[in-house]
C-alpha cells in the first residue's frame, strides 16, 4: 500500500509535495527506474523538476500516467497538458514546475533525458 493513500486528501501546496504524489503514483503501479531530475540550478531549464520513470508495456506507461492524473486532480493539482496517452510509448504530463516522462523501456533507451540533462541533481527511487 502507498504511503500516501492513508493520508487525508488535503490540496497540494508545494512542487515538493506534488513530487512526493506524483512518485507515490508511480510506485503504485510498479513503475520502474524513476529518477527525479532537479532542474532549478539550470540555465533555460524548460521546469524546475523532470520525474522520470518507466513501464513495461504501453498498458502499463497509460495505468501509471492515468493514476498520477487521477491522485493530483484528488489533490488538487490539475495539469497543464497531457501528451502521448494514446499510444502509450511516452506519456508526458506537464504541471509546469513539475514534468513527468513516463516511458515505455525502449523509448526511454533512445531519448536519454537523464544524459541530455546531465548536470542536474539526480535523485533515484526504489523499485517496488
Amino acid at each position: 500500500m502507498s504511503s500516501l493513500t492513508n493520508l487525508d486528501i488535503s490540496p497540494i501546496t508545494t512542487p515538493e509535495a506534488l513530487n512526493d504524489l506524483i512518485i507515490d503514483s508511480i510506485q503504485d503501479i510498479k513503475g520502474k527506474n524513476i529518477v527525479k531530475l532537479d532542474l532549478r540550478q539550470l540555465e533555460d531549464a524548460p521546469s524546475d523538476f523532470f520525474i522520470i520513470c518507466e513501464g513495461e508495456s504501453n498498458t502499463q506507461v497509460r495505468a501509471i500516467a492515468e493514476n498520477i492524473l487521477k491522485r493530483a486532480k484528488e489533490a488538487g493539482a490539475a495539469p497543464f497538458h497531457v501528451e502521448g496517452q494514446r499510444n502509450g510509448l511516452w506519456v508526458c504530463v506537464d504541471f509546469f514546475d513539475t514534468i513527468v516522462h513516463i516511458f515505455h523501456r525502449d523509448k526511454r533507451a533512445f531519448y536519454q533525458l537523464e544524459d541530455l540533462w546531465g548536470d542536474a541533481k539526480m535523485t533515484e527511487y526504489e523499485n517496488l
